[in-house]
């Protein structure tokens, strides 16, 4: 899987490209797929997803992570078309207080916040009990063998 990293912060995200890869990889196994994906990841404030959640999905508030996925209608692309999965936007503001919250580390919480997006990217969600167990049993079965949570 290609990942673009972009940082619109000051803060130094070059450690996560080597975790992400290995998510990514995990993600392709865990859930057989066969085609090569692609995606981008920008690293923001709160302020930068503030804006994005209100101008692209009518909340007026910041929000941990915000997933653009390119998949029209929960169907994946065809042979001919691109396989971009889309745009993950992650908030590292949120992501300390969250980490602090949760009693696990900042890089914990990244690398969770990336599993979260690669999966919506990838078709999951959570918007009813059911589909949240199937996901967030995907974020464990994912993330746990690779970053410890404390």
């Amino acid at each position: 899987m290609e990942i673009t990293l972009f940082n619109r912060t000051n803060a130094d995200i070059t450690c996560y490209e080597p975790l992400f890869e290995k998510i990514a990889e995990r993600t392709k196994k865990v859930l057989k797929l066969k085609k090569e994906y692609q995606l981008s990841v920008t690293f923001v404030r709160s302020r930068t997803i503030h804006t994005i959640n209100r101008d692209y999905r009518g909340i007026d508030r910041p929000t941990d992570v915000i997933t653009f996925a390119a998949m029209d209608d929960g169907e994946f692309f065809t042979e001919e078309e691109e396989a971009d999965l889309g745009d993950i936007f992650i908030n590292i503001d949120y992501a300390k207080r969250q980490a602090r919250e949760y009693g696990h580390s900042y890089e914990r919480e990244i690398c969770f916040l990336f599993t979260h997006g690669l999966l919506h990217c990838l078709g999951y969600d959570h918007m009813n009990e059911e589909d949240e167990k199937v996901m967030f049993d995907l974020q464990k079965k994912i993330l746990d063998p690779l970053v410890a949570r404390k």
